[in-house]
């Protein structure tokens, strides 16, 4: 976990206002750089001239963790059997409900058609207890039969009943056990995993297919408690995917079970698929506020591995090479070449010549 100063993109739009709009190209400003880098060129830079003022920003430490879907499933069956069809492959997108793959359940098939003629039976059974016991209780009525063949056909019936309903429970758990031999998916998603393919045997609990939902993924951090005790479920923190800026969401902060750390879950939603489950990520935790001088993204100049700004001054245009800290989408913070209440030069975007 690394310690930086971080720029949420509320306060790098709040910035905007900061900034003084001069004339443009060509004009001199009397906040002029006592010591440049490079020129620019004698001629002025077509642009926008900006005096940079001091900014309240947040300063943050960021932490580093891994983007993961929060719905991730790796399906495997209670049977042991051959498998027999494969109906997707890794990167299918599939529908929840929908026939991944299906095992040989051919014994079980026998054992149901089994288990449905013992149920016929129970019924029969407990057809004629029933029909016992209405004759016996009528002689009873009319004192032709005893309390002892009255009570004995009760039992019969019950003990005909109750095989009924044993019949029927084995027959809702061998349908139980038949729902196995085919495997649906559990949600929509990406199927990332495919270990096996028809003629390989099933074992139970063995991992067959891996589907993944990156519609909203997860991003877990590391931080210690005097960091996080500002932080509160719902509350939006900037954060990175794979250097790209994101919004996260917390979901929660809950102790890591280590020292004095504590695990920061927070969501970020990818309904468009635009960051891979997986990806590196990072997220900013607010730890204070401090000054700072902020230039438009647009304002900066790169040569190779040096960045720099075009700063104007009384003799001209000159680039200077400076520091860069931390940026959000729009703003980059200066953390050394530049001052506040410089006069700085964002280039034109130049033009795109016609086609022909």
């Amino acid at each position: 976990m690394t310690s930086t100063k971080t720029l949420f993109t509320t306060l790098a739009l709040a910035t905007v206002a900061g900034f003084s709009l001069t004339a443009c190209s060509g004009g001199k400003d009397e906040h002029a750089s006592s010591s440049p880098a490079d020129a620019a060129g004698a001629t002025p830079v077509v642009g926008t001239a900006l005096v940079v003022r001091d900014t309240v920003i947040d300063a943050t430490i960021n932490a580093s963790g891994v983007a993961e879907p929060i719905q991730q499933a790796t399906l495997s069956t209670k049977l042991m059997g051959t498998v027999t069809a494969v109906l997707v492959h890794e990167g299918d997108i599939v529908r929840a409900g929908q026939t991944l793959l299906r095992i040989d359940a051919r014994d079980l098939t026998a054992k149901a058609a089994q288990v449905g003629a013992s149920i016929a039976d129970a019924h029969a059974m407990q057809r004629e207890a029933a029909t016992h016991a209405a004759r016996i209780r009528a002689l009873y009525a009319d004192s032709a039969a005893t309390r002892a063949q009255l009570d004995a056909a009760e039992t019969g019936l019950a003990r005909a009943e109750a095989g009924v309903r044993a019949s029927q429970a084995a027959l809702g758990e061998l349908e139980a056990m038949r729902s196995y031999a085919t495997v649906t998916a559990p949600f929509g998603g990406v199927v990332t995993s495919r270990a096996v393919d028809p003629g390989a045997f099933a074992a139970p609990g063995a991992p067959l297919i891996t589907v993944q939902d990156g519609s909203t993924l997860r991003i877990s951090v590391s931080a210690a408690g005097d960091a996080v005790r500002a932080l509160e479920r719902g509350q939006t923190l900037a954060a990175t995917i794979d250097r790209v800026p994101v919004s996260a969401v917390i979901e929660g902060v809950v102790p890591a079970g280590t020292g004095n750390l504590f695990t920061v879950n927070a969501t970020v939603a990818n309904r468009a698929g635009q960051y891979r489950p997986g990806s590196s990520a990072m997220v900013s935790i607010p730890v204070a506020r401090e000054h700072a001088v902020l230039v438009p993204n647009a304002a900066i100049v790169h040569e190779g591995d040096l960045t720099g700004v075009i700063v104007r001054s009384a003799t001209g245009d000159e680039r200077r090479w400076v520091r860069l800290g931390v940026s959000t989408t729009t703003h980059t913070a200066i953390s050394s070449g530049l001052k506040a209440g410089e006069t700085i030069v964002v280039p034109n975007a130049p033009r795109t010549p016609a086609a022909r």
